[in-house]
């Protein structure tokens, strides 16, 4: 009888780490992002990374920017902005592509400059970004747009394939070979707001703006001569007008640059009206 109790009592000795093993959860699998899987405002679809490389090249990407990405997804354009040396910031709701996108970071060595957070992209703070890099549908550009023209004028937007409505871009550029799809690189540049009127020594200076473009007037009354080829890139200015070529950078409510006409060239200057 003695014996029979040992060999039982062997058995389940011999026999508990297989049951015990059976009745653990089978370990999860690392988490992979699926392409076209679904998002709180758009689907992840990856941007390729040579488009990635192209987008960073045309925002003339160096260590002093700070870059920002909304929707990061995988962290692709975070982590190759800080290869660059960048500090770089996304912004990403799926708490799962936050941690994939640390992880990726820290592979890649640049965990000290690429930082992720998990949050909405509509409420995220983007003021202090000199560069955005993005790969949205126009609807969420849209409701982003006065959050990207608020920013520091001569900041760079680098956008994949979508643009922003009723705003051309500075710049555009394909990639050709082996790209197939989301091929299209655009570089938006924040204009300085130089809408109004402004004082100068060749009189009003009439500025109406339409993102970069400018039009409008120099001059008073019937002397006034019409604004052409006005244009804005960040905080330089240019137009012509009677004959005059303008440039100048803006600096808040104050314009300082050159008048050109007939080969001639001064220092030229305007500011703005208080009283607007």
């Amino acid at each position: 009888m003695m014996k029979l109790l040992t060999r039982h009592v062997l058995c389940l000795l011999l026999l508990a780490p297989s049951l015990a093993a059976a009745q653990q959860p089978a370990p999860q699998k690392p988490f992979e992002p699926q392409v076209g899987q679904a998002g709180k405002d758009v689907v992840w679809v990856p941007t390729p990374p040579e488009l990635v490389e192209k987008m960073l090249d045309m925002a003339a990407v160096t260590p002093n920017d700070i870059v920002m990405d909304l929707g990061s997804g995988d962290g692709r354009n975070i982590i190759a902005a800080a290869k660059r040396g960048a500090r770089a910031i996304g912004v990403e709701f799926n708490p799962e592509m936050v941690a994939l996108s640390r992880r990726l970071a820290q592979e890649a060595g640049v965990g000290d400059k690429a930082t992720f957070v998990e949050g909405d992209m509509y409420t995220a703070d983007i003021s202090k970004a000199s560069v955005m890099a993005l790969f949205l549908l126009p609807t969420n550009l849209d409701k982003l747009r006065d959050k990207f023209l608020a920013l520091r004028p001569g900041s760079r937007l680098v956008l994949n394939t979508f643009g922003i409505s009723e705003w051309d871009p500075d710049a555009t550029e394909k990639i050709e070979g082996s790209c197939v799809s989301w091929c299209t690189a655009m570089l938006y540049i924040v204009p300085a707001p130089v809408g109004g009127t402004w004082k100068s020594l060749q009189g009003d200076v009439v500025l109406n703006q339409k993102f970069q473009v400018v039009t409008g007037t120099v001059g008073n009354g019937a002397q006034s001569a019409a604004i052409s080829n006005g244009k804005l890139r960040g905080d330089q200015i240019t137009f012509a007008a009677g004959g005059a070529e303008y440039s100048g950078k803006v600096s808040g409510d104050r314009i300082d640059g050159t008048r050109t006409m007939n080969g001639k060239k001064e220092s030229w200057s305007a500011s703005r009206n208080q009283s607007q």
